[in-house]
């Protein structure tokens, strides 16, 4: 294998939408789009696919993952919003992540916090995690050639990528069973 340092240096894992990015201004949609695009290229799988769309941002608010707009323009705290979805989109169902964000979008309506303090909170945790990934990945490049003994890349390529999407699975099924904590939560509260 051995190409795992260079496949991490060149997929854009460390990119996040920083506060000091995000215009203080309110963007229209096409904005906020090239905003998306020109930050996020590198993490594309292909020069086809598209980071965010229209369509993506419409059902967004239709699907009330984003509190609703004003003047056909969109917020600081929508963009803040839109990246947090761009993250979580990549594991989550969206009505995981309706109901992850929930609170967030109340509290923001509320002005009941302080989201930026939040968000780069956010930011200071996955640049934890991407630093931690890093040094995961050069361990399991590692185990993946103890365990394979044939020299085979192939097989070694099959067992990273096994390997990768277990611990993906893993992840995501903690993450969704968070976000099934939240639903009682709220349940109980109407319960009452």
């Amino acid at each position: 294998m051995g190409k795992m340092k260079q496949l991490l240096e060149q997929y854009g894992l460390d990119a996040a939408l920083s506060l000091e990015e995000i215009p203080k201004i309110d963007l229209y949609m096409d904005q906020v789009i090239q905003l998306f695009e020109n930050k996020f290229a590198d993490s594309k799988r292909n020069e086809e696919e598209k980071v965010l769309t229209k369509t993506m941002i419409n059902n967004y608010a239709k699907g009330k993952l984003i509190f609703p707009i004003h003047n056909k323009k969109y917020s600081r705290e929508h963009l803040i919003l839109i990246s947090l979805i761009y993250q979580l989109k990549g594991a989550l169902s969206i009505n995981d992540i309706k109901t992850t964000l929930d609170g967030l979008n109340k509290r923001i309506l509320k002005e009941d916090i302080d989201l930026e303090a939040f968000y780069n909170s956010y930011l200071n945790l996955t640049g934890k995690s991407t630093e931690q990934f890093k040094a995961e990945m050069e361990r399991r490049e590692k185990e993946v050639r103890n365990e394979i003994e044939s020299n085979s890349s192939y097989l070694e390529q099959v067992m990273m990528i096994s390997s990768l999407v277990h611990m993906s699975n893993l992840y995501r099924k903690i993450a969704e069973k968070l976000v099934d904590e939240i639903i009682v939560e709220k349940e109980g509260k109407r319960q009452k």
